[in-house]
């Protein structure tokens, strides 16, 4: 694994897991309706996908690993470029439908690398 992996897996599940938080027991018309809410996950889904992407450019077989990978990094393109055509109840989906599976597989990166705490800078 690239010395700058782990870093940026950190970084990436940080955001997932704040991703989660935000949307716990929160349904979709609440989500819909809450735009501090919905700002939040898009700016954590930003990050995670910023950390995934610069993880793709320097350690591409550990990127390899994660889910979705290019759909992560796609969503924060959308959301940074192409922000007038976000779709919030796509955002909210695939915070519900991906990112249990996200925290899981950076977790098991994240151990495998023996980085049982954020790296400091």
């Amino acid at each position: 694994m690239h010395p700058d992996s782990a870093a940026l897996l950190w970084d990436a599940r940080s955001a997932a897991t704040a991703i989660s938080h935000f949307i716990a027991g929160v349904d979709r018309s609440d989500y819909l309706e809450d735009a501090l809410r919905r700002r939040a996950v898009e700016r954590e889904f930003e990050i995670a996908g910023e950390a995934l992407g610069r993880l793709r450019h320097i350690d591409p077989s550990t990127a390899a690993r994660v889910p979705r990978l290019a759909e992560a990094v796609g969503m924060r393109n959308i959301l940074i470029h192409g922000y007038a055509t976000v779709v919030d109840e796509r955002v909210y989906d695939t915070a519900v439908s991906d990112i249990p599976d996200l925290i899981d597989a950076l977790t098991l990166l994240l151990a495998e690398a023996g980085s049982a705490t954020p790296p400091t800078s």
